[in-house]
C-alpha cells in the first residue's frame, strides 16, 4: 500500500501522446468554395423557407407577424447566417495535410473534426475528384484509399495543381514502400 494514505492507481502510467496539426494548409480559395457550398446546401434553403413563411404570414395571418417574424428570424435566419459566416472560416482553420516519408496525414471537418494518419505501405489507390463548384474555383479533393476499415483519407480544398502533384507523390511513395496493401 502507498504511504500516507495515498492509493496506488491500478492503471500503469502511460505518456500522453499529442498529434501535432499537419503542416500544409489547403488553398485559400477553399473558403469561397465552402461559402458557395453553404449557400447552396444549407443557408440558401433556410433563407428561402424563412422568406416564404413571412410572405405567407403577411398574406394570410397579418396579425401574427409581431411574434411570428422574430420566431422565424431566431429559428431560420440566424442559424442560416451563422452557418454561412462561421463554417467556412472554421473549416479553413481545421483542414490541413502533410505527406511524410512513411505516411500521409490529414485533418478535416469543422464540428466533428477528424485527423487521420495512413501509412503509405497500406495505400491501395489515390483518386482526385473535382465537383462542379470545385472546378469553378480551380480546386480538387485527393482521396487516399487504404487497406483499413477506418475509411479513406480525404484532403479537400487543394488547388488543381497541388492535388495532381500530391496524388503523384503519394502514388510514387506508396510504390516505393513495401507493404500489405497490394
Amino acid at each position: 500500500m502507498a504511504e500516507h494514505g495515498q492509493r496506488r492507481s491500478r492503471r500503469p502510467h502511460t505518456a500522453q501522446l499529442r498529434l501535432r496539426p499537419p503542416r500544409n494548409r489547403v488553398d485559400p480559395r477553399a473558403l469561397r468554395w465552402w461559402r458557395v457550398q453553404a449557400l447552396v446546401t444549407v443557408s440558401g434553403p433556410l433563407l428561402l423557407i424563412a422568406a416564404g413563411l413571412l410572405v405567407l404570414s403577411v398574406a394570410l395571418f397579418p396579425g401574427a407577424l409581431p411574434w411570428y417574424g422574430p420566431l422565424v428570424a431566431v429559428v431560420l435566419v440566424l442559424p442560416a447566417l451563422g452557418y454561412q459566416l462561421l463554417m467556412p472560416r472554421w473549416r479553413y482553420r481545421v483542414h490541413a495535410w502533410e505527406l511524410g516519408e512513411s505516411a500521409v496525414y490529414a485533418a478535416g471537418g469543422w464540428l466533428w473534426q477528424r485527423r487521420r494518419v495512413a501509412p503509405l505501405s497500406r495505400v491501395q489507390t489515390v483518386d482526385t475528384e473535382r465537383g462542379p463548384i470545385q472546378q469553378y474555383f480551380g480546386l480538387a479533393t485527393v482521396t487516399v484509399t487504404t487497406a483499413s476499415t477506418a475509411g479513406n483519407v480525404r484532403i479537400a480544398g487543394l488547388s488543381d495543381e497541388d492535388a495532381a502533384h500530391l496524388a503523384e507523390r503519394i502514388g510514387t511513395a506508396a510504390q516505393a514502400i513495401p507493404g500489405d496493401a497490394a
